[in-house]
């Protein structure tokens, strides 16, 4: 499992003064990046496209509260992988607590966009 985190940013909220919804999924983004970083397949990052994302939300993430965003491969196909994410406040105004699940779909493609497969390499560092 890798997590990624980040302090919230003024300019992340909305005017109720919690994180826009739109924003977890950048933080997925940033997070699936990291994974991605920490198993040396940064070139693969590249090549990989979203294919579906549900986010189920619990509580608010708000400006001066930290994020950490937890990311976990918990599928493999032949050209497709899941990735689910838990984001939660560990630090900041409002105190530690789960903001929202996300579950991912990514497949890897060529430089056309033609899906292709996993490479090995892949499998064994996320499987």
């Amino acid at each position: 499992m890798t997590t990624w985190s980040a302090p919230v940013r003024y300019a992340e909220v909305d005017q109720q003064g919690v994180v826009f919804n739109a924003h977890y999924l950048t933080y997925c983004d940033e997070a699936m990046g990291a994974l991605c970083a920490e198993h040396g397949l940064l070139d693969i990052a590249e090549r990989i496209q979203l294919v579906s994302s549900t986010l189920t939300w619990q509580a608010p993430a708000r400006w001066g509260d930290v994020v950490e965003v937890d990311a976990r491969c918990t599928r493999l196909g032949n050209s497709s992988l899941d990735i689910a994410f838990t984001i939660r406040v560990s630090a900041g105004v409002t105190g530690g607590r789960d903001c929202a699940s996300v579950d991912t779909t990514y497949v890897l493609t060529d430089l056309a966009g033609t899906p292709e497969r996993l490479p090995e390499r892949l499998r064994l560092a996320l499987g």
